[in-house]
């Protein structure tokens, strides 16, 4: 039998894939709660060990926002950015 057919063949790997590191807005909020904080962008959830310097931040919408807050990320969730801006806050994708 050939080797081509004695090997086993799995999934598809898509190369052009682009992997987000997701973020809820509830854990925004938490942040905002027990930090005080206005602005969130890249360097304070690096800083808060939410995510790694070279990773793609997606904010997404499960939880509840109360603050108004400015946020900076590669990418949102229609539900995210329609919470974020319910609030009177920014969502600004870099």
């Amino acid at each position: 039998m050939p080797l081509y057919r004695r090997v086993p063949k799995f999934g598809f790997k898509n190369i052009n894939r682009v992997e987000y590191k997701g973020i809820n807005i509830g854990v925004l909020q938490k942040l905002v709660d027990d930090k005080k904080l206005k602005v969130i962008n890249k360097e304070i959830l690096v800083e808060h060990r939410l995510a790694n310097k070279n990773d793609l931040i997606k904010i997404l919408g499960n939880g509840e926002l109360k603050a108004k807050i400015e946020v900076t990320a590669n990418a949102f969730s229609k539900s995210a950015q329609e919470a974020i801006e319910a609030q009177g806050g920014t969502a600004i994708k870099i």
